[in-house]
Protein backbone atom coordinates (compact mmCIF):
# COMPACT_ATOMS: atom_id res chain seq x y z
CA UNK A 1 0.00 0.00 0.00
CA UNK A 2 1.45 3.34 -1.01
CA UNK A 3 1.81 5.89 1.62
CA UNK A 4 -0.86 8.50 2.72
CA UNK A 5 0.38 12.04 2.39
CA UNK A 6 0.84 13.62 5.77
CA UNK A 7 -0.44 17.00 6.47
CA UNK A 8 1.12 20.30 5.55
CA UNK A 9 0.94 23.71 4.08
CA UNK A 10 2.84 24.60 1.33
CA UNK A 11 4.40 27.74 0.73
CA UNK A 12 1.59 29.07 -1.67
CA UNK A 13 -0.63 28.59 1.49
CA UNK A 14 -2.60 25.49 -0.22
CA UNK A 15 -2.94 22.46 2.74
CA UNK A 16 -2.83 18.81 3.03
CA UNK A 17 -5.70 18.19 5.41
CA UNK A 18 -5.77 14.54 6.71
CA UNK A 19 -9.65 13.73 7.32
CA UNK A 20 -11.03 10.58 9.58
CA UNK A 21 -14.96 9.24 9.61
CA UNK A 22 -15.41 7.27 12.73
CA UNK A 23 -18.42 5.82 14.32
CA UNK A 24 -17.40 5.19 17.85
CA UNK A 25 -20.48 3.58 19.01
CA UNK A 26 -20.96 5.82 22.36
CA UNK A 27 -17.77 4.48 23.54
CA UNK A 28 -19.65 1.56 24.60
CA UNK A 29 -16.78 -1.37 22.88
CA UNK A 30 -13.18 -0.19 24.03
CA UNK A 31 -12.68 3.95 24.22
CA UNK A 32 -8.92 3.82 24.43
CA UNK A 33 -8.76 1.21 21.34
CA UNK A 34 -10.50 3.97 19.97
CA UNK A 35 -8.37 6.66 20.66
CA UNK A 36 -5.08 5.00 19.31
CA UNK A 37 -6.87 4.72 16.32
CA UNK A 38 -7.27 7.90 15.95
CA UNK A 39 -4.25 8.69 17.19
CA UNK A 40 -2.62 6.82 14.85
CA UNK A 41 -4.38 8.18 11.37
CA UNK A 42 -2.78 11.81 12.81
CA UNK A 43 -5.61 13.28 11.08
CA UNK A 44 -6.47 17.07 11.24
CA UNK A 45 -10.10 16.93 11.44
CA UNK A 46 -11.97 13.56 12.92
CA UNK A 47 -16.14 13.60 11.56
CA UNK A 48 -17.26 11.45 14.72
CA UNK A 49 -21.03 9.65 14.56
CA UNK A 50 -22.42 8.20 18.08
CA UNK A 51 -20.78 10.50 19.93
CA UNK A 52 -21.34 10.10 24.10
CA UNK A 53 -25.14 11.97 24.49
CA UNK A 54 -26.58 10.86 27.53
CA UNK A 55 -24.73 11.07 31.57
CA UNK A 56 -22.11 13.72 31.60
CA UNK A 57 -21.25 12.83 27.76
CA UNK A 58 -19.30 16.71 27.45
CA UNK A 59 -16.36 15.31 29.79
CA UNK A 60 -16.43 11.88 27.29
CA UNK A 61 -16.22 14.03 24.39
CA UNK A 62 -13.52 16.06 25.71
CA UNK A 63 -11.77 12.75 27.32
CA UNK A 64 -11.96 11.52 24.28
CA UNK A 65 -10.14 14.45 22.36
CA UNK A 66 -7.75 14.58 24.70
CA UNK A 67 -6.84 10.77 24.89
CA UNK A 68 -6.51 11.30 20.77
CA UNK A 69 -4.61 14.53 21.11
CA UNK A 70 -6.93 16.57 19.62
CA UNK A 71 -9.88 19.31 20.39
CA UNK A 72 -13.60 18.83 20.80
CA UNK A 73 -15.27 21.34 18.35
CA UNK A 74 -18.72 21.00 18.53
CA UNK A 75 -21.62 18.24 18.47
CA UNK A 76 -22.21 15.34 20.42
CA UNK A 77 -25.36 15.61 21.97
CA UNK A 78 -26.41 18.91 21.09
CA UNK A 79 -26.57 16.80 17.62
CA UNK A 80 -27.88 13.42 18.81
CA UNK A 81 -24.11 12.10 17.99
CA UNK A 82 -22.55 13.80 15.32
CA UNK A 83 -19.44 15.38 16.57
CA UNK A 84 -16.17 17.20 15.12
CA UNK A 85 -13.08 16.89 16.42
CA UNK A 86 -9.84 19.21 15.52
CA UNK A 87 -5.74 19.37 15.55
CA UNK A 88 -4.44 22.18 16.88
CA UNK A 89 -3.19 23.23 13.66
CA UNK A 90 -6.66 24.09 12.92
CA UNK A 91 -8.66 27.18 13.57
CA UNK A 92 -12.01 26.72 14.05
CA UNK A 93 -14.24 30.22 12.30
CA UNK A 94 -17.57 29.57 13.47
CA UNK A 95 -19.74 25.92 14.14
CA UNK A 96 -23.67 24.90 13.54
CA UNK A 97 -25.05 22.11 15.34
CA UNK A 98 -27.85 20.92 12.77
CA UNK A 99 -31.11 19.01 14.70
CA UNK A 100 -32.57 17.34 11.54
CA UNK A 101 -36.71 16.86 11.77
CA UNK A 102 -38.21 13.90 14.08
CA UNK A 103 -39.33 10.87 13.04
CA UNK A 104 -42.44 9.40 15.09
CA UNK A 105 -40.86 6.21 16.14
CA UNK A 106 -37.07 6.79 14.80
CA UNK A 107 -34.18 8.07 16.36
CA UNK A 108 -33.73 12.06 15.59
CA UNK A 109 -30.56 12.90 13.32
CA UNK A 110 -28.42 15.75 13.28
CA UNK A 111 -25.61 17.64 11.40
CA UNK A 112 -22.60 19.01 13.71
CA UNK A 113 -20.71 21.70 10.91
CA UNK A 114 -17.94 24.03 11.10
CA UNK A 115 -15.88 26.34 8.91
CA UNK A 116 -12.08 26.04 10.03
CA UNK A 117 -8.92 27.48 8.01
CA UNK A 118 -5.84 25.22 8.03
CA UNK A 119 -2.98 27.51 6.66
CA UNK A 120 -4.23 29.41 3.59
CA UNK A 121 -7.24 26.98 3.10
CA UNK A 122 -10.60 27.19 4.18
CA UNK A 123 -13.02 24.39 4.64
CA UNK A 124 -16.46 23.63 5.66
CA UNK A 125 -16.72 20.24 7.73
CA UNK A 126 -19.96 18.39 7.90
CA UNK A 127 -20.68 15.17 10.34
CA UNK A 128 -23.81 13.09 9.94
CA UNK A 129 -25.47 9.86 10.63
CA UNK A 130 -28.14 8.97 8.35
CA UNK A 131 -31.31 7.42 9.11
CA UNK A 132 -32.10 3.55 9.21
CA UNK A 133 -35.09 4.30 6.92
CA UNK A 134 -35.15 4.48 3.24
CA UNK A 135 -37.34 7.72 2.80
CA UNK A 136 -36.43 9.20 5.67
CA UNK A 137 -32.46 9.07 4.69
CA UNK A 138 -32.60 10.17 0.84
CA UNK A 139 -34.58 13.07 2.84
CA UNK A 140 -31.38 13.54 5.23
CA UNK A 141 -29.33 13.19 1.98
CA UNK A 142 -30.47 16.43 0.27
CA UNK A 143 -30.70 18.13 3.41
CA UNK A 144 -27.08 17.49 3.61
CA UNK A 145 -26.17 19.11 0.64
CA UNK A 146 -28.47 22.05 1.45
CA UNK A 147 -26.40 22.30 4.92
CA UNK A 148 -22.91 22.30 3.15
CA UNK A 149 -24.01 24.91 0.24
CA UNK A 150 -25.21 27.35 3.31
CA UNK A 151 -22.00 27.20 4.82
CA UNK A 152 -20.74 29.39 1.75
CA UNK A 153 -17.20 28.63 1.60
CA UNK A 154 -15.16 27.84 -1.93
CA UNK A 155 -14.74 23.97 -0.33
CA UNK A 156 -16.08 21.42 1.75
CA UNK A 157 -15.89 17.97 3.13
CA UNK A 158 -18.72 16.08 4.39
CA UNK A 159 -19.13 12.36 5.90
CA UNK A 160 -20.00 9.86 8.10
CA UNK A 161 -21.94 6.73 8.55
CA UNK A 162 -24.58 6.59 5.60
CA UNK A 163 -26.71 3.26 6.45
CA UNK A 164 -26.35 2.80 2.72
CA UNK A 165 -24.34 1.48 0.48
CA UNK A 166 -22.64 2.70 -3.26
CA UNK A 167 -25.32 1.91 -5.19
CA UNK A 168 -28.40 2.65 -2.58
CA UNK A 169 -30.37 5.72 -3.35
CA UNK A 170 -29.50 8.27 -0.79
CA UNK A 171 -25.50 7.30 -1.39
CA UNK A 172 -25.85 7.59 -5.08
CA UNK A 173 -27.47 11.33 -4.39
CA UNK A 174 -24.33 12.18 -2.37
CA UNK A 175 -22.20 11.04 -4.91
CA UNK A 176 -24.30 12.40 -7.90
CA UNK A 177 -23.45 16.22 -6.42
CA UNK A 178 -19.99 15.48 -4.54
CA UNK A 179 -17.26 13.43 -4.93
CA UNK A 180 -16.75 10.08 -2.96
CA UNK A 181 -13.50 10.38 -2.08
CA UNK A 182 -12.99 6.39 -2.03
CA UNK A 183 -14.24 6.31 -5.49
CA UNK A 184 -11.41 9.67 -6.61
CA UNK A 185 -8.64 7.61 -5.32
CA UNK A 186 -8.99 4.52 -3.03
CA UNK A 187 -6.11 3.91 -0.80
CA UNK A 188 -6.39 0.99 1.81
CA UNK A 189 -9.51 -0.75 2.51
CA UNK A 190 -13.01 -0.35 1.29
CA UNK A 191 -15.43 -2.04 3.39
CA UNK A 192 -16.11 -0.58 6.68
CA UNK A 193 -18.82 -3.31 7.98
CA UNK A 194 -18.26 -5.12 10.35
CA UNK A 195 -14.67 -4.75 11.39
CA UNK A 196 -14.31 -8.16 11.87
CA UNK A 197 -15.73 -9.16 8.61
CA UNK A 198 -16.00 -6.11 6.43
CA UNK A 199 -18.50 -6.70 3.51
CA UNK A 200 -20.03 -3.45 2.68
CA UNK A 201 -18.93 0.02 2.16
CA UNK A 202 -21.54 2.33 4.42
CA UNK A 203 -18.94 5.24 5.58
CA UNK A 204 -17.64 7.56 3.45
CA UNK A 205 -16.25 10.95 2.73
CA UNK A 206 -17.10 13.43 0.10
CA UNK A 207 -15.74 16.67 -1.08
CA UNK A 208 -17.14 19.68 -3.38
CA UNK A 209 -15.22 20.46 -6.16
CA UNK A 210 -11.54 21.54 -6.13
CA UNK A 211 -11.18 19.99 -3.29
CA UNK A 212 -7.91 17.08 -4.88
CA UNK A 213 -8.52 13.53 -3.35
CA UNK A 214 -4.64 12.26 -2.23
CA UNK A 215 -5.93 9.02 -0.96
CA UNK A 216 -9.06 7.51 0.92
CA UNK A 217 -9.94 4.08 2.97
CA UNK A 218 -10.19 2.02 5.83
CA UNK A 219 -6.12 2.68 7.32
CA UNK A 220 -5.39 -1.00 7.13
CA UNK A 221 -1.73 -1.23 7.58
CA UNK A 222 -0.73 2.41 8.14
CA UNK A 223 1.78 2.48 10.61
CA UNK A 224 0.78 2.62 13.96
CA UNK A 225 -2.76 1.39 13.25
CA UNK A 226 -2.99 -2.29 15.35
CA UNK A 227 -5.68 -4.49 13.59
CA UNK A 228 -6.67 -5.59 16.61
CA UNK A 229 -7.78 -2.18 17.88
CA UNK A 230 -9.64 -1.64 14.59
CA UNK A 231 -11.72 -4.76 15.43
CA UNK A 232 -11.81 -3.72 19.73
CA UNK A 233 -12.72 -0.55 18.96
CA UNK A 234 -16.48 0.03 18.12
CA UNK A 235 -18.40 -1.62 15.13
CA UNK A 236 -17.62 0.24 12.41
CA UNK A 237 -13.76 0.96 10.61
CA UNK A 238 -12.63 4.49 10.09
CA UNK A 239 -12.32 6.09 6.84
CA UNK A 240 -8.82 7.83 6.22
CA UNK A 241 -8.55 10.70 3.82
CA UNK A 242 -6.07 12.77 2.45
CA UNK A 243 -7.45 16.06 0.77
CA UNK A 244 -5.19 19.01 -0.58
CA UNK A 245 -7.12 22.11 -0.18
CA UNK A 246 -6.45 25.67 -2.29
CA UNK A 247 -5.62 28.25 -0.40
CA UNK A 248 -7.93 31.29 -0.34
CA UNK A 249 -7.84 34.84 -1.04
CA UNK A 250 -6.88 36.97 2.22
Amino acid sequence: MSALPVSRTAPDGSSVVRVLSYNIRSLRDDGAAVARVIRACAPDLVLIQEAPRFFRWRKAAERLARASGLTHVTGGATTTGPMILAALRVHVERTADILLPRTPGLHRRGFATAVVRVGGARLGVLSCHLSLAAEERYAQAGRLLTELAALDVPYAVAGGDLNDRPDGRSFRRLSGALTDAWAAHPWGGEFTSTPREPHQRIDALFTTGGVEVLGCGVPHGLPGVDPADLTAATDHLPVLAALRIPAVAP
